[in-house]
């Protein structure tokens, strides 16, 4: 199914997810779309491998902890982020390296100080490799990282590129949990 950009994310330096800067980094692109959801977009390379030609599991957990943890954002517009409480994952399939991958989180619930979210990592083929669902606690962050002098020293930034997408093509598939 076809979905809307609603807005682009901010990446930071040098985030192992998500910074622009980190040579070994994923450099994970974060969408936020019309119906509530947050898309995450990226490539393993080598580097991020377990298994020879697998991403490796611990990398795909994180991959899925930051995407439904940056899901809060989404509705509310606000900025706010998820520091994790606990995560469960169910691995299914294995994540091959070199295709670009697509990650979706979503809130599934929330109160004034925490969130439960769910997320999933989906092949390029439409299926589902991996399935998540996490509490988070809701955090500015400059709570997160109160002994840095802001999120500039963070290099926390939009960053708009030609490649990002004004719709993203994301497979219809069962997801865990729905808003509401």
């Amino acid at each position: 199914m076809k979905h809307v950009v609603t807005g682009k994310q901010e990446n930071s330096r040098m985030c192992f997810i998500c910074g622009l800067e980190n040579a070994l980094g994923l450099k994970t692109s974060f969408y936020s779309l019309e119906n509530g959801e947050l898309a995450a977009r990226f490539t393993a390379r080598d580097e991020h491998q377990g298994y020879p030609g697998r991403l490796h599991g611990g990398i795909a957990a994180s991959i899925l902890d930051e995407t439904i943890g940056r899901a809060i954002a989404v509705p509310s517009g606000k900025t706010v982020w998820g520091v994790t409480v606990d995560i469960s994952l169910k691995y299914r399939k294995p994540i091959p390296l070199g295709v670009e991958l697509t990650a979706v989180g979503r809130i599934v619930s929330e109160n004034g100080r925490f969130f439960e979210g769910t997320g999933e990592i989906i092949l390029p083929d439409g299926s589902i490799a991996i399935t998540a669902k996490g509490r988070y606690m809701k955090l500015p962050i400059e709570k997160i990282a109160s002994d840095l002098p802001g999120a500039e020293s963070l290099g926390w930034r939009v960053t708009q590129s030609e490649d990002d997408p004004a719709h993203l093509e994301i497979p219809e598939v069962p997801r865990q949990g729905t808003a509401g």
